[in-house]
This record gives C-alpha cells, sequence and structure tokens, in this order.
C-alpha cells in the first residue's frame, strides 16, 4: 500500500471502480491518504466498498459512454470533496474472437466503453482540475496496447488507442500541469480472471519472464505512483506492469551457457 500522506491532496474519481482492479485502487488511494469517488454501474458493489472505505470515499452511478453521468459524478466529486485532482480510466470490456468473427456491433460497443469513455473522462474532467491547479489522469489501457495480441480485435484497438491519446492529452494539457500517463496492465489475478482459470502463484504464466501473473495490487501501485508527488515530472509516459510479458519472448538458458 501507498505510504499514509503519499496521496493526501489527491481527489480522485475512479472509474470501474466497483471490484477486481478498480476496487484495489480505490482502496490504496484511500491508504495513501487521499480521497476516492469510486464510479461503476455495479451500484451494490460500489456502495459496499465506499461503506468500507469510510469517509475518504463515496459511491457515485456513472456509464462511462453517458457524458451526462460524467457530469454528474464530477460535480459530485467537487461538492463531496472540493475539487478534484485526479482521474483513473480504469473502466472497460474484452473481446475474444478472431477479427472475422467478431460482430460488427460488438467491435463497436468494446471501443464506445473503452476508448469513447476514456474521451469522455478527460473531457469532463478538464476544467475542474485546472481550477484546483492540475492533477493526474491515469488511463488504463493493457498488454494488449503495446503488442498485437490474438483474439483482441475490439479490445486491442481500443488499448492502442488509448494509450495515443494519452499522449495527446499529456501534450496539450502540460501548461495546465495537468499530468496524464497511461498503464499497461498484463495478465492479473481477480476475480474475473479467475473464473477462466487464471492462477496465483509462481510457475502459472510461463509466457511472462517472472512466470507469473500480476496481482490488482501491483497494478494499483503503478497507478497511485502517478497519483502521486512522486510522480510530478511524469507525464506522457507508459507503463507496463506485465511481468517483462511486452519486453520479448521469454528465453529459457542456463548461466555461463
Amino acid at each position: 500500500m501507498a505510504d499514509s500522506d503519499s496521496l493526501s491532496d489527491v481527489v480522485a474519481i475512479v472509474t470501474g471502480g466497483s471490484r477486481g482492479l478498480g476496487a484495489s485502487m480505490a482502496r490504496h488511494i484511500v491508504a495513501g491518504g487521499g480521497k476516492v469517488v469510486i464510479a461503476d454501474v455495479l451500484d451494490e458493489e460500489g456502495e459496499q466498498l465506499a461503506s468500507e472505505l469510510g469517509a475518504a470515499a463515496r459511491y457515485a452511478h456513472l456509464d462511462v459512454t453517458d457524458r451526462a453521468q460524467w457530469d454528474a459524478a464530477v460535480a459530485r466529486t467537487v461538492a463531496e470533496f472540493d475539487k478534484i485532482t485526479g482521474l483513473v480510466n480504469n473502466a472497460g470490456i474484452s473481446t475474444g474472437q478472431f477479427i472475422e468473427h467478431e460482430p460488427l456491433d460488438h467491435f463497436r460497443t468494446v471501443l464506445d466503453v473503452n476508448l469513447v469513455g476514456v474521451f469522455n473522462g478527460l473531457q469532463a474532467v478538464i476544467a475542474p482540475m485546472r481550477a484546483a491547479g492540475g492533477g493526474s489522469i491515469v488511463n488504463i489501457s493493457s498488454a494488449a496496447g503495446l503488442m498485437g495480441l490474438a483474439l483482441t480485435a475490439g479490445y486491442g484497438a481500443s488499448k492502442w488507442a488509448v494509450r495515443g491519446l494519452s499522449k495527446i492529452a499529456a501534450v496539450e494539457l502540460g501548461t495546465d500541469r495537468i499530468r496524464v500517463n497511461s498503464v499497461h496492465p498484463g495478465m492479473t489475478y481477480t476475480p474475473m480472471t479467475a473464473q477462466v482459470g487464471i492462477q496465483q502463484g509462481e510457475g502459472n504464466y510461463p509466457n511472462t519472464p517472472m512466470g507469473r501473473v500480476g496481482e490488482a495490487d501491483e497494478i494499483a501501485g503503478a497507478v497511485t505512483y502517478l497519483l502521486s508527488r512522486a510522480a510530478s515530472y511524469v507525464t506522457g509516459a507508459e507503463i507496463a506492469v506485465d511481468g517483462g510479458w511486452t519486453a520479448g519472448p521469454t528465453v529459457k538458458y542456463v548461466m555461463g551457457q
């Protein structure tokens, strides 16, 4: 977890914050001394998490494809905590089909949530962050946004686009002291990935140099770093948190040979 005061100036919205990676991010923000608005369409789980985290947390219903709901979530954040200085665009949906089989409607739906949702969030927070004197936006892309990965037509395309949009926003918003970075998780253990057979522990994911999948707290650690004062000169960056997956193919060798 973050140091108890490293995020003391942070007031952040985390989309997709009710469970999985988003819930871990919300917990890290509060543990670091910050305040968080958990934004999601999973109302019951979001309300429970906000209650668990106490006075530093609130829950707001948010469909990221709906700009009016974005405006309401931002207004609620400012009303509850006086400002907004952080945004984690984490909400997203996945895909698992070859390009030739992916229905056009599904492709568009994935882009709408994963890319247009991020665009909506960027636009919604610029004015209040500017009024607060700056802030940090962290867009959750993916390892699939750093390399071509089969069976990810809509997902991969959206995550490559999030990577590019993050850099454009970093260039445009730098003089406002609004930092924009992207984080690229590899395969990570969450309740959702557990349902498709992903397991924790060493040796369970040989595709990566580290030989295992990531943990939600490891992704959240990178996110809270980018939200914190420690990253005050970091913008336009892309941080892979993937056990070396995108660094290159795994090679087995014996030292000295």
